[in-house]
């Protein structure tokens, strides 16, 4: 019997076949993010245009309910009621249990500030070295694979002891040298390539839901 996450993946393959030579790649990015979130790990998460727009979709999709509902540990409801009965009620049945993910492009002011500062090709690099930890992930969205930004960020996320998957197009770019895993989907031309990034991600989204609130 196929493991329940891996269902998703049979799914998403079927609706889009071309996707048929990634699946071993979508398999280990969903066992590299699950390995991170079991050891209390978090996801950050660089693209630019509609790559960081694809970045900050996914984090909408990791930190609420996406197809399952995730309620709060009796623990924390009980802890929220005791300090509060009336709004620790409504926090208690309110809040959803969410997977740590930060989409970096989203931080506008920083971004802004290191980019008239310093040297703007390093914005990510420099979000990753502040906020990721060893056996954090680093989600790497580039078409093409050769963004300079999104290279440095892969690069300073190995030094932080953080694991790399790259979301590329088909050639995959230097991006694919400097990552764990790479998902070179069989499109160049960049709205066909975020076209069939969007059911990757999502299918990954499904199997860590799948993995954590079952």
């Amino acid at each position: 019997m196929i493991p329940e996450p891996y269902r998703h993946l049979d799914t998403l393959i079927g609706r889009y076949p071309v996707l048929a030579p990634n699946r071993d790649a979508i398999a280990q990015a969903f066992e590299l993010m699950a390995c991170c979130y079991e050891t209390g790990g978090q996801l950050l998460i660089a693209g630019n245009g509609g790559s960081a727009a694809d970045a900050g979709h996914i984090v909408g999709e990791l930190m609420k309910s996406f197809c399952r509902p995730r309620p709060m540990p009796e623990a924390f409801r009980q802890a929220v009621l005791e300090a509060d009965p009336v709004l620790g009620r409504r926090l208690g049945e309110g809040l959803q249990q969410g997977l740590p993910a930060l989409a970096l492009g989203a931080h506008t002011a920083l971004a802004t500030a290191w980019t008239n500062d310093c040297d703007p090709d390093l914005v990510y690099a420099q979000q990753v070295a502040g906020y990721g930890h060893e056996g954090d992930v680093l989600l790497a969205l580039s078409t093409s694979g050769n963004s300079t930004n999104i290279l440095c960020a892969a690069l300073a996320a190995r030094a932080k002891g953080l694991r790399v998957i790259g979301l590329t197009g088909a050639h995959g770019g230097r991006l694919a040298e400097k990552t764990d895993c790479c998902i070179r989907v069989p499109e160049t031309e960049t709205y066909k390539v975020q076209e069939l990034h969007l059911p990757v991600y999502h299918c990954l989204c499904l199997m860590l839901e799948e993995a954590f609130f079952a």
